[in-house]
């Protein structure tokens, strides 16, 4: 008889003396574990029983007894036990009556059903990755060899679509402007970086890791996450660094792109390929403003996506201008070492504190990730719940609201409050500096920020703020709206990307001219973000429309978006048709739903002005739905919203 192998990790669990298994168990957030003894066990006797004590899905809301804590650990090395005693495989995944007492347990309030479908997929209990897109009937090599997709860029999006195009079969290659890949990881390297998202659950769906060191990982930890994907996929063999394309142009008598790309001395080929995938993103190109004088100053100058690493900081005078996600990382860090730190806030953001954003993972929550079946798939489902859709609904407009201007309704307006008293405890009660910087919009209009010490550092002796736009830049310092010059030994801008221009700065045509041309200065649109009319075979990953704004995962989003092309290149691919492209009723009735929904939330609040919106006032870079709706928008490929060529 041949052993399961899924009782292997039972033996080896019960191999170990009990005190030590007990030690392990101690160190693991008990809610995953509740999770992980249900899904093993069958029993749901506990769920009841935890439910009073969970309040919400972070760790930090939970306040368990230690007595059910005890009783539970003794439940699981008796399950294990029992499992690796009877030779017992691993079980399916839970039903659905099961899941959802199992969910709404584990988060303290009720799961929408409508989640449910999207909890399993992401958790995927079954064998190989449940987002792949398998071929219906056989497909030809010689028909596979006849086929060939462009994939511009390399950071997560354009990654996961190389793996899932290597993974069926279809011949592809990878540009990628930079000398390694990343993407927007490997060109944001200044001081603080790191992901606002929990990094157990922004990674790759199909590629977990249980090693992190931080539940919010340091930018090198994430590139080399996204190294070691890239290495493990084999994918060397299709790159193209230090290459990027200028120009793509659609041959409709052909049926193929013809594809522009330059070579870093300058040098260009062409390329032609059956289907375009854009990977560039929305955080691809800086955006510095056009601030009179900036080309006087003597000093370096640079965009914090394009850190000076060869200059030290130590002791200079240093002007940050730009107050956003990026600049709320850097200042604390380089307030730490500059001789005085002045930073230009154009508008304040709001900013959440949450106690686990510089917490180191613990050895012993890096054991059960590891060896505790199922451990990491509860963990992921409880960061997944936990920054996701939850805030969402408070996010909507209530036309009876009697204080619209600072407020949406009256749960926004205690996170308002929540903030607010955050920030007066970390300013040590300066209400002058408190003024400054509390938004007069309400909580969300802009993108909600993790407080990485930021308020705390304003108050340091060396760090002055300065409200108000920059008139203009002399040779030694910057000149606010006052006429006052602040100098500066060196000029940090932290002032975000040209994220309402997709695919800037490429060129591409289609059958009715060009996607710039359509798109004008600031008004991308794509059928859910990713199909564009008139330009066949193009697919854009993170683009238009597709970012979250109220919460999720970007890697989450792009997955989304790399399945459904995947479905799309399978309909090519199994016709043998040559291109397909998305009708214009279906793209306007979405357009139409799209902006009717943003109409309801926060992004288009009047007193807001943000990068989600464009000169018009029209949101153009936020995704509007819960993220399980656009999983489903996503998961299947509706031939009749498209015009298929044979």
């Amino acid at each position: 008889m041949t052993s399961n192998p899924d009782s292997h990790a039972f033996q080896d669990l019960v191999a170990s003396p009990p005190e030590v298994l007990e030690a392990h168990l101690a160190a693991l957030d008990p809610v995953p574990l509740l999770l992980v003894y249900t899904h093993l066990s069958g029993d749901e006797s506990l769920l009841d029983r935890f439910r009073p004590h969970i309040k919400g899905a972070w760790s930090f809301e939970v306040d368990i007894p230690e007595h059910l804590q005890a009783e539970l650990r003794a439940k699981v090395t008796a399950t294990f036990r029992e499992y690796a005693a009877n030779d017992r495989p691993l079980p399916p995944a839970p039903d659905a009556e099961r899941l959802q007492r199992m969910c709404d347990v584990a988060v303290g309030q009720v799961v929408p059903p409508e989640y449910l479908p999207m909890v399993l997929e992401e958790l995927n209990f079954g064998t190989g990755d449940a987002k792949s897109v398998p071929w219906r009937k056989p497909v030809p090599r010689e028909v596979l060899d006849r086929y060939h997709v462009l994939v511009i860029g390399a950071g997560y999006s354009g990654l996961a679509m190389a793996i899932k195009l290597k993974e069926a079969g279809i011949p592809f290659t990878v540009v990628e402007k930079n000398d390694d890949v990343g993407g927007t990881w490997y060109e944001n390297s200044y001081p603080g970086v790191a992901v606002d998202t929990p990094n157990h659950f922004y990674s790759y769906s199909f590629r977990t890791s249980s090693d992190w060191d931080h539940y919010f990982a340091q930018g090198p930890e994430i590139i080399d996450y996204i190294r070691t994907v890239y290495r493990e996929a084999d994918l060397a063999d299709h790159m193209r660094f230090e290459q990027e394309v200028v120009r793509a142009v659609w041959d409709d008598d052909g049926q193929v792109w013809a594809v522009t790309i330059r070579r870093k001395d300058g040098s260009e080929y062409q390329l032609t390929v059956n289907a375009l995938v854009s990977g560039t993103g929305l955080s691809n190109r800086p955006s510095i403003p056009d601030i009179p004088g900036l080309e006087d100053f003597r000093g370096p100058s640079f965009h914090s996506a394009r850190w000076d690493h060869s200059l030290d900081l130590a002791g200079k005078r240093i002007v940050q201008i730009g107050t956003g996600a990026s600049g709320m990382q850097l200042g604390p860090k380089v307030a730490e070492v500059a001789g005085h730190l002045t930073i230009f806030q154009r508008s304040p953001h709001w900013a959440r504190p949450n106690p686990l954003l510089y917490a180191e993972v613990s050895d012993g929550l890096k054991w059960g990730l590891e060896h505790v079946p199922f451990y990491t798939k509860w963990w992921r489902f409880q960061l997944l719940y936990a920054t996701s859709d939850g805030m969402l609904p408070h996010l909507r407009k209530d036309p009876d609201w009697p204080e619209p201007e600072t407020s949406l309704n009256a749960f926004n307006k205690g996170i308002r409050e929540q903030l607010i008293a955050h920030m007066r405890e970390q300013l040590k009660g300066d209400e002058d500096l408190l003024a400054k910087v509390t938004p007069s919009f309400p909580p969300y209009g802009k993108r909600m920020l993790r407080d990485s010490n930021w308020f705390s550092a304003l108050t340091r002796d060396n760090v002055e703020l300065v409200t108000g736009p920059v008139r203009g830049i002399t040779a030694t310092g910057v000149v606010d709206e006052d006429g006052v010059e602040h100098a500066a030994d060196v000029i940090i801008f932290a002032t975000g990307f040209k994220a309402r221009t997709p695919l800037f700065p490429m060129d591409i045509v289609g059958t009715d001219g060009s996607l710039r041309d359509k798109w004008g200065e600031d008004d991308p649109r794509a059928h859910l973000g990713i199909t564009v009319p008139h330009f066949p075979n193009l697919f854009i990953l993170y683009g238009p429309g597709t970012n979250g704004g109220h919460g999720g995962s970007a890697v989450f989003n792009s997955e989304c978006q790399v399945r459904y092309t995947m479905l799309a290149l399978r309909e090519l691919i199994e016709r043998e048709a040559s291109s397909l492209e998305v009708r214009r009723e279906p793209f306007d009735a979405y357009q139409a739903e799209f902006d009717a929904e943003h109409e309801q939330l926060v992004w288009t609040h009047p007193g807001v002005n943000n990068w989600y919106k464009n000169k018009a006032g029209r949101v153009v870079t936020n995704n509007p739905w819960r993220l399980s709706r656009y999983r489903n928008m996503t998961a299947t490929f509706d031939t009749d919203e498209y015009e298929i060529k044979a």
